[in-house]
């Protein structure tokens, strides 16, 4: 007995050793549309944030000319906080790189360095320091990826700004295949693991299980600098026919709970609509999966990604600021999660 005791006393010691990580936590914004709301530039001021992760832009192939295009730009009814820093993010379709040659490639790469410095002047700043750029490459695009941030790296328009990119897990896990981008930093997103398609009851935004499966004994030896994002979302996934019939953004989990209108499965995410409910787009017999997040579940995520990451100075991002999510997600839950790293 007095052996176990000394074991577990040491364990903890060398638990207490690991130096703890600089944290700066901010938030995506993931909207088209930038309004100041009072209760989003208060949740920064709780953080202590001076920084917001922005989309600027997503970027796809327009079937039309065939040539990547901005989709759904972000519009600015007003200018940021004078005390928030700009990062910009653009959303990288990963099929706009089957095709795309090494000329197409670079007049995409002066495309996106003048959008985004309008869209940053739009925003009210003068410059920003880092550009994000958002793609979930595959072993088959990876070459002229890696050959597009190259490019937006020598881009005169981007001189002196740190370019950083997204990382998914199993870009993690398949090292090898997937390669290491060329860039200083990434941002693993903690999110959208599992099958997002896939009928049945698991939840695609966050699972340990993949989690685990995925990043165990990697992150240790991943050999760029990480950044991390969290998620904070919820969202109601619709089958019909046990086909996936897209996300349904008219539904709350309190629409769900209307007895007249949905029936839940026992004491599963999975909900059947009972009768046609055109207002949202649904017909009788629709499934619906409602996946969310708790505060257990990013508890839990971010005790495992601190066991295993390496301590350093790091951005820790929620996905993402919206009013309605700060009502579930208060400051006082958040330092819970920070804390933890």
């Amino acid at each position: 007995m007095r052996k176990i005791s000394i074991l577990v006393i040491i364990a903890l010691l060398f638990t207490a050793c690991k130096p703890k990580s600089t944290v700066h936590t901010t938030f995506y914004f993931w909207k088209t549309v930038y309004k100041n709301q009072k209760p989003e530039t208060a949740a920064l001021a709780s953080l202590k944030s001076n920084f917001l992760y922005v989309r600027i832009m997503d970027v796809d192939i327009n079937p039309n000319i065939q040539e990547p295009v901005p989709i759904s730009p972000i519009s600015f009814n007003d200018v940021l906080p004078k005390q928030i820093d700009i990062i910009p993010v653009v959303y990288l379709v990963n099929h706009i790189f089957n095709n795309l040659t090494e000329s197409q490639s670079l007049l995409l790469a002066n495309r996106v360095s003048k959008f985004v410095a309008a869209k940053v002047k739009q925003a009210g700043k003068l410059s920003f320091k880092e550009l994000q750029i958002d793609c979930d490459w595959t072993r088959s695009t990876r070459d002229k990826y890696f050959n597009f941030l190259n490019q937006l790296k020598t881009n005169p328009l981007l001189k002196g700004k740190e370019i950083s990119v997204t990382l998914r897990l199993h870009q993690v896990k398949n090292l090898v295949s997937s390669g290491i981008p060329p860039v200083r930093k990434v941002m693993l997103m903690c999110y959208n693991m599992g099958n997002l398609r896939k009928y049945g009851k698991q939840n695609s935004i966050l699972d340990m299980q993949e989690m685990e499966t995925y990043l165990k004994n990697k992150l240790e030896t991943y050999p760029l600098k990480m950044d991390i994002a969290l998620p904070l979302f919820s969202w109601a996934v619709v089958f019909r026919k046990e086909k996936y019939a897209g996300i349904s953004k008219r539904l709350s989990k309190e629409k769900l709970n209307d007895k007249k209108l949905f029936k839940r499965r026992g004491n599963s995410i999975l909900y059947d609509l009972q009768t046609d409910y055109p207002q949202a787009g649904l017909r009788k017999s629709d499934v619906i999966r409602w996946e969310e997040i708790s505060l257990k579940d990013l508890l839990a995520t971010s005790k495992f990604l601190s066991r295993y990451l390496n301590p350093e100075d790091r951005n820790l991002v929620f996905y993402h600021l919206d009013t309605d999510l700060l009502k579930t997600f208060k400051h006082d839950n958040l330092q819970k999660v920070i804390d933890n790293f």
